[in-house]
C-alpha cells in the first residue's frame, strides 16, 4: 500500500549517518538484512507467489531463536492455500500487563519482469538503496517485526509484557481473501492485545534527503468501489439515437466529478491542518477558516487546491475504469464505470452509494457497490501511552524532527481491528523519499540508511513499550 502523509513542517538530518553506512552493517544489522532479504526475494503476489511459504520461512527463523511450537502459528485457509499468515507470541513476565502487536502484510503487488531494471524479486543493494518489489510496502517493517521478536527472545531479560506479531495475506487486493479480518473472525486470541503497530506511518525525507518530517498514522479512511452500469438496446451506428449508454455514463460521470463531499473533522485532522494552517499561504489561511467553520464551501474550495489536504478532508470518489460498446459500428448496449470512493471515518458504505445515486439524479444508472464489502475503520484516540513514547524514542534518534499525527489517506488492514476493540497506529520511524519510493509502482526501493535508522528506532519503541510500566 501507497503511504500518504498529511502534515507538513520542519527538517533536520542526523549527522554522520551516511559516513556510517559506507562502513558497512554492524553484525546486528546483517542478521537482519537476511531476513529482509528472504522476505523480498520470496514472491508473495497473488497471481504466482505465495505469503504461506514466506509465512513458513519466518517460522523457521522463530524456532532457531527459541521460540517454542505452541508460541508460532501458521495459518492456512483450506481453499487459499498459498494466502497463509504467521502469528508468533513472545511471553511477558507480567501477566496482568495487556499485550501490543505488530501487524503487517506479506502480500506485495503484482510486478512483471519485463517492466524492472532488475529482477522484482532479487533484493538489489545499489547507490544507496535497497531495489525490489516490497522493499518499501511493507517488508522491511515485517522483517523488522520478526527481527524485534529474535532479539527479545535472546535477550537476558524478557520483556514485562506479551509482545504478538501477525503477518498476514490479502491486503494489497481488495478482492482477495485477506488474512487479517480472517484472523479478528476466527482467532481473535491470537491478536488481542491494547493496540497494535502497524504500517501508515513513517517519515518524509525532502528531494535532498533530509528528514523533514515523522507521521503516526491515527486513523484511516476506506476504500470502496462502485459500479455504475447504464445498458441500452443499442443499433446500428449509422442511426444515432439520443439514449446512448456511453453518453448518460458520462453524464453521471462528470456530475460525480463536480460533487464535493462536506468537509469533516476529527482529532488527528484537526492536529494535523493545525500545523498545516502555520504556513502562512492561501491553503493555510483556508484551513484556518475552516477549523473554525468546517462549513465554509470557500475556504474548503482554497484548502482542497493542496492534493494532500484535499485527500483527507472529506470523502473522495473518483473514476478509475470505464468499458463500454460491443463493437466500432454499433450503438452501445452496455457501458459500465468503476468509482473509486476513500470514505471518511464515521461515514457509511451505504450511505456513500446513496449519496452518488443523489448526484448522479438519474435512474437509467444503476449503482451497485462492489463486494466485497470491508469494514470501515475506527478511529483510534490520541491516547498519550501510544503517542508518548513514540515521541520520547524519536527526540533520542532523529532530534529536532517533529512527529505529526497523520489520518492516511488510503486503507491498511486496520481497519479489520475495529470490532475487536484494538486501536492500530501507523509507526513511524522508516523515512521514505517524496517521490513514494516506486511502491505499487517501477523498480521500488527504500534507501539503506532509513531501513537500518528504522530498525533501530522501531526495537526501541516496541522496547519501550515491552519493558516499560
Amino acid at each position: 500500500m501507497r503511504k500518504i502523509l498529511a502534515a507538513l513542517i520542519g527538517s533536520t538530518m542526523l549527522a554522520g549517518a551516511a559516513d556510517a553506512q559506507a562502513q558497512g552493517p554492524r553484525p546486528d544489522q546483517q542478521a537482519f538484512r537476511e531476513i529482509y532479504e528472504e522476505l523480498v526475494e520470496t514472491n508473495t503476489t497473488l497471481s504466482s507467489g505465495s505469503c504461506t511459504e514466506a509465512a513458513a520461512k519466518m517460522g523457521a527463523r522463530l524456532r532457531k531463536a527459541g521460540f517454542a511450537e505452541g508460541d508460532i502459528h501458521l495459518l492456512t485457509e483450506p481453499s487459499h492455500p498459498k494466502e497463509g499468515s504467521i502469528d508468533a507470541v513472545l511471553k511477558g513476565s507480567d501477566a496482568k500487563a495487556k499485550p501490543i502487536l505488530l501487524l503487517g502484510h506479506l502480500d506485495v503487488v503484482e510486478a512483471r519482469r519485463e517492466d524492472w531494471t532488475s529482477d522484482p524479486f532479487t533484493l538489489i543493494e545499489e547507490n544507496g538503496y535497497f531495489y525490489g518489489r516490497g522493499t518499501a510496502d511493507m517488508k522491511a517493517m515485517d522483517a523488522i517485526w520478526v527481527d524485534t521478536l529474535i532479539r527479545m527472545k535472546t535477550a537476558a531479560k524478557p520483556p514485562r509484557r506479551t509482545v504478538k506479531m501477525a503477518l498476514t495475506c490479502g491486503e494489497e487486493t481488495a478482492e482477495a481473501f485477506n488474512g487479517a479480518d480472517w484472523l479478528v473472525r476466527n482467532r481473535p486470541e491470537l491478536i488481542s492485545a491494547e493496540f497494535a503497530l502497524n504500517e501508515g506511518g513513517g517519515g518524509q525525507l525532502n528531494a535532498e534527503g533530509r528528514k523533514e518530517r515523522m507521521g503516526v498514522q491515527v486513523g484511516e479512511k476506506t476504500a470502496q468501489s462502485y459500479l455504475l452500469t447504464v445498458t441500452n438496446p443499442g443499433g446500428h451506428s449509422s442511426r444515432p439515437r439520443p439514449d446512448n449508454a456511453i453518453y448518460e455514463l458520462a453524464d453521471a460521470l462528470l456530475k460525480i466529478r463536480s460533487y464535493v463531499f462536506p468537509t469533516r473533522l476529527n482529532d488527528t485532522t484537526r492536529v494535523g491542518f493545525g500545523l498545516r494552517a502555520q504556513a502562512g499561504d492561501a491553503v493555510g489561511e483556508a484551513l484556518k477558516k475552516l477549523l473554525a467553520n468546517p462549513a465554509d464551501a470557500e475556504a474548503a474550495r482554497v484548502a482542497a487546491t493542496d492534493a494532500n489536504v484535499n485527500a483527507i478532508l472529506h470523502t473522495n470518489c473518483v473514476a478509475t475504469r470505464l468499458d463500454a460498446g460491443h463493437a466500432s459500428n454499433a450503438l452501445p448496449q452496455r457501458a459500465t464505470a468503476i468509482v473509486n470512493c476513500r470514505i471518511f471515518p464515521g461515514e457509511t458504505v451505504e450511505g456513500t452509494r446513496e449519496t452518488l445515486v443523489k448526484v448522479v439524479a438519474d435512474p437509467r444508472v444503476s449503482i451497485e457497490t462492489v463486494q466485497p464489502v470491508r469494514p470501515i475503520a475506527t478511529q483510534p484516540p490520541l491516547d498519550p501511552k501510544v503517542i508518548g513514547p513514540m515521541k520520547a524514542v524519536a527526540a533520542k534518534h532523529f532530534p529536532g524532527v517533529p512527529l505529526i499525527p497523520s489520518m492516511l489517506a488510503g486503507a491498511t488492514d486496520g481497519r479489520y481491528f475495529g470490532p475487536a476493540k484494538i486501536p492500530v497506529y501507523g509507526a513511524p520511524g522508516v523515512f521514505g523519499d517524496p517521490d513514494g519510493n516506486g511502491a505499487h509502482g517501477l523498480n521500488e526501493r527504500l534507501r539503506v540508511s532509513s531501513v537500518y535508522e528504522g530498525r533501530d528506532y522501531l526495537f526501541d519503541l516496541v522496547s519501550a513499550y515491552a519493558y516499560g510500566k
